[in-house]
């Protein structure tokens, strides 16, 4: 009984300091972004670059450049890449940018450098990079006829969108300010522009009381909840009692349910961007950068949203609406999982299973990617506590690769928005390259001549295309029967 208590707890802590620390000024503003990229980019605006008959020199390369903007976690890129691939673009290019994004952006690439070097850094790039685009290219040829029924589909569907207008341009890139706004930690983002003391004594007892909740390990990757984070897990559910109430019918008009539900999110996010600090006197609001530049990107949200006529913003909504209620029940049912597995992995397994370089080692740092999944950033202080507990350079690399894309989540997302046959084939590759990636680097660490690394890298790509080839025969086979 004790041990499944202690399993709960671990999976409801994890599940509350996920929702508090990571939802609203990260999936908030993705599933808008998704919402808009559906409803109010035209087809030929995502086709044009990121089409399946956009040049590869153009698309892929693209889709890369895409993701390393976004310093964002691995399930907040995943309604990003729904509303990309739902508005046509190709499977390859978005897949590439589903996978590029949370491993391989220009944050995450200078923090990894900052606290594992700069060698390491390299590494994670070069190989996130070409696998990324190896993947999305290998998913592309694999899947070719569900790609062209799903190119003709999206055809049928936005055929009468022919130019985005500068009122949607204007509330796309003002919710992509909203996102930025609120994830990236850089000053003057995080600089308090000033501060007060609200006379609430009762605050510092109730933080003591989340943390015995919810312990609080910043060197295992563990955030715990936050009084402010307690107050935006609550904000959370009001919003989504009212926009169940406000949304679910909004094609045919708004209610008073969906201007509440829309105020309270704004509130929300401008409550996130702030800083509560309990202490003995009381709370410390302390009014940030990002505060003022959350409060600057929504007021802009809404100026440029008050320009789309009436079809245009409803259907925005609906579309935001339709892809949290795709996605946000399994992201809840994911982090819940993971936090009752870490529960079971013990830290001394790391030096046993994964300190040395070999198929098995790098196979195991990419199961604890799947069941040791770390908000963007977060990762890498955690491989560095991996490192000092022994685990090599090469595994610690596979693990990298794998942590931010096959979070068990994730996986249940990316399932729901292009099915389970693409995604065990996702995830198949996924896991497949990170375990060579991490080979491959581990051998140069080790001393290994580049020039075996560089044949075994080729003979690896080699064999992945003439299995993929044989599959595709036999895929053709029965249609040419």
């Amino acid at each position: 009984m004790d041990t499944f208590l202690k399993l709960m707890n671990g999976g409801a802590g994890n599940l509350a300091a996920y929702l508090a620390a990571h939802v609203l000024l990260c999936l908030l503003p993705a599933f808008f972004i998704a919402g808009a990229m559906a409803a109010l980019i035209p087809k030929a605006s995502i086709t044009r670059w990121l089409g399946r008959s956009a040049p590869g020199q153009v698309s892929y390369p693209a889709a890369a450049a895409a993701g390393s903007l976004l310093a964002v976690c691995s399930c907040t890129i995943v309604p990003l890449f729904a509303g990309i691939y739902k508005k046509g673009a190709g499977l390859g290019p978005a897949i590439t940018f589903l996978f590029f994004a949370p491993a391989g952006n220009i944050l995450a690439l200078a923090y990894t450098g900052s606290i594992l070097g700069a060698e390491f850094a390299f590494a994670r790039f070069v190989l996130c990079l070409l696998f990324g685009i190896g993947i999305g290219m290998l998913m592309a040829v694999l899947f070719w006829r569900d790609d062209a029924s799903h190119d003709a589909q999206t055809d049928a569907l936005f055929a009468e969108q022919a130019s985005i207008g500068p009122a949607a341009t204007g509330v796309l890139l003002s919710l992509v300010a909203v996102l930025i706004a609120g994830t990236l930690k850089l000053w003057p983002l995080t600089a308090t522009v000033g501060t007060v003391t609200l006379p609430l004594p009762w605050a510092e007892a109730w933080q003591a009381t989340l943390f015995e909740w919810v312990p609080f390990d910043a060197a295992k990757g563990e955030e715990g909840v936050s009084l402010q984070g307690s107050l935006l897990i609550g904000l959370l559910l009001l919003i989504g009692l009212t926009a169940w109430q406000g949304l679910e019918e909004i094609v045919e008009g708004a209610n008073r349910w969906t201007w509440v539900a829309l105020g309270l999110t704004a509130a929300t996010l401008l409550l996130a961007a702030l800083r509560l600090t309990p202490g003995p006197d009381g709370l410390e609001v302390a009014l940030t950068g990002r505060a003022l530049a959350v409060a600057g990107a929504l007021w802009a949200v809404l100026h440029h949203a008050r320009r789309l006529d009436a079809d245009a913003w409803r259907a925005w909504l609906w579309e935001a609406w339709r892809f949290v209620k795709q996605i946000f029940v399994l992201l809840v049912v994911g982090v819940f999982v993971v936090g009752v597995v870490r529960q079971l992995i013990q830290p001394e397994w790391i030096q046993n299973l994964a300190g040395r370089n070999d198929l098995l080692a790098n196979a195991v740092a990419v199961v604890f990617g799947v069941f040791m999944y770390f908000p963007t950033l977060v990762e890498v202080p955690v491989a560095h506590m991996f490192l000092d507990l022994g685990m090599h350079r090469g595994p610690l690399l596979a693990y990298l690769m794998a942590d931010p894309e096959l979070s068990l989540q994730s996986i249940l997302m990316v399932a729901a928005v292009i099915g389970r046959p693409k995604t065990f084939a996702y995830v198949g590759l996924v896991a497949v390259f990170s375990i060579a990636a991490g080979l491959l680097y581990g051998a140069w660490v080790d001393g290994v001549n580049p020039a075996w690394i560089a044949i075994g890298l080729a003979a690896f790509i080699g064999s992945l295309v003439a299995l993929l080839g044989w599959l595709l025969g036999r895929r053709q086979a029965p249609a040419h029967a």
